[in-house]
């Protein structure tokens, strides 16, 4: 499913216009990534949490030459699906 087609089932299901629902969904990652640079974590009850993990700087190889080089430290989001999501994926 793409942004378009998540788009449609929304309006769908909440019966309201593609262009409300298309806009409620920008202000829904909008708030997501602006929580998630802050460092907070979004937790959705029955869907799961998103958050940020930091990941330290390392040394890696090249796989072409086999040379070391340095892999700078990370902030990463991550996600933690809920007991409802994986309840309902398992199905």
């Amino acid at each position: 499913m793409n942004k378009s087609e998540l788009i449609d089932a929304i309006a769908a299901s909440a019966d309201i216009p593609k262009a409300a629902a298309g806009r409620a969904l920008d202000a829904t990652l909008e708030s997501v990534s602006g929580a998630l640079q802050k460092g907070d974590s979004v937790a959705l009850v029955g869907f799961g949490t998103f958050g940020v993990k930091e990941r330290a700087a390392r040394t890696g190889r090249n796989p072409q030459t086999g040379q070391p080089i340095q892999i700078a430290a990370a902030t990463l989001p991550t996600f933690k699906p809920g007991k409802a999501l994986k309840d309902a994926v398992n199905k």
